[in-house]
């Protein structure tokens, strides 16, 4: 029985990595002649960048950077296995995760390091460059990270403002001359799993920001600023990127990569590409796949719905197991062949996260041998 493994990362618990070997464990156990094949997914957020690394046999750098407090850190980077494509995984370099939770607050945190990190990318030779676009701490429209590559933004003095989110209402005045101009030679692919415009009662600022620290005073006025501030940025160039769908992931960066020529596109259609996923699947008699928590929102975008609609497409049947099942099922099962929690009875949360990858094993090893049941 051929079957394939790709899990997106149970947030907080464990990487698509971990997932996967924990459930290609169990399935050595019931079928042992067998070899599944371990394809870990996810979709442009935390975790995109093992998961190519991985996945393609490339490799991790480090690269020192403005970190999103706007002190310097040293990030990780990557270089897919063909040797040919950089990977930013914006978690890394401006993650949530990154700002302790006492300081979380979008006024005072910063893009630069991204466009730092694409700079030295660039400097290494590199002319494709991917970028996960999930998991930021920002809300800057992406100020520092242009900054980084060379804009400059004035405020009405015409003295430069700093990078963070407090100065975008500062912003009176754009200059794009001083852009570096290898970005117009460099293929730039975005992996998102949002569609938000920029702003509005959808955009960044309303739908991401309470997420990220900012108060309810703080979400109006950066909403309001950001639309300013795009406004002079389209003016520059002579186009409209601010209403475009992900325009308003990573607290505005869609915006901001669009503005520099990058391609905004299905994070998990991209790292599924990247990873050659379709073509193990083509053959396969069961795909197994999983997440933190499945609900509705698991087949618009997600990983595992992702995972599940490339084995339909080839009539192989796909079963979900989930840290946890919320909300409506009944289209979680037009999609997948079996939902499946993996706690074990009633338990609390960080119980079952510290014991996720035995609760993963466990309930990975029961689904198929009740599928064995049926081959006898």
């Amino acid at each position: 029985m051929k079957i394939v493994i790709s899990p997106d990362s149970f947030k907080g618990s464990m990487t698509s990595e971990q997932a996967g070997r924990a459930m290609a464990r169990a399935c050595r156990e019931v079928f042992p002649d067998e070899k599944p094949i371990l394809k870990p997914m996810a979709d442009g957020g935390e975790g995109t960048l093992d998961t190519l690394i991985f996945s393609t046999k490339g490799k991790r750098l480090h690269e020192k950077c403005t970190g999103p407090l706007g002190d310097e850190i040293k990030a990780a980077y990557g270089v897919l296995g063909d040797g040919k494509t950089a990977v930013i995984e914006t978690a890394q370099v401006a993650g949530l995760t990154q700002v302790p939770v006492d300081r979380r607050d979008p006024y005072f945190t910063t893009s630069r390091g991204l466009g730092e990190l694409i700079l030295r990318v660039i400097d290494d030779g590199f002319d494709s460059i991917l970028i996960g676009l999930g998991g930021s701490a920002t809300n800057d429209g992406g100020l520092g990270m242009l900054q980084a590559l060379g804009a400059r933004f004035l405020d009405r003095s015409g003295i430069e403002v700093d990078g963070f989110g407090k100065n975008v209402p500062e912003v009176a005045r754009v200059d794009l001359s001083g852009m570096d101009t290898r970005l117009n030679e460099v293929t730039i692919r975005v992996a998102s799993d949002v569609e938000n415009p920029l702003c509005g009662e959808k955009g960044a600022s309303h739908i991401y920001g309470p997420q990220k620290g900012a108060t309810h005073e703080q979400i109006l006025l950066l909403d309001t600023a950001l639309d300013h501030y795009s406004a002079l940025i389209e003016k520059e160039t002579g186009r409209s990127w601010k209403e475009k769908p992900g325009a308003g992931a990573a607290g505005g960066l869609g915006f901001a990569l669009m503005t520099i020529g990058a391609e905004l596109v299905s994070g998990a259609e991209l790292i599924a590409k990247a990873i050659d996923l379709e073509s193990s699947i083509v053959s396969a008699d069961l795909v197994l796949t999983g997440e933190g928590q499945s609900d509705e929102q698991t087949l618009f975008g997600k990983a595992p719905g992702y995972v599940a609609e490339i084995a339909a497409k080839h009539q192989v049947k796909t079963v979900l197991l989930s840290g946890s099942l919320r909300g409506e099922l009944d289209a979680l099962h037009e999609k997948f062949a079996g939902c499946f929690s993996i706690a074990n009875g009633a338990m609390p949360l960080k119980a079952c996260m510290e014991s996720g990858e035995e609760l993963l094993y466990e309930q990975t090893k029961n689904v198929l041998h009740f599928i064995q049941s049926f081959q006898k």
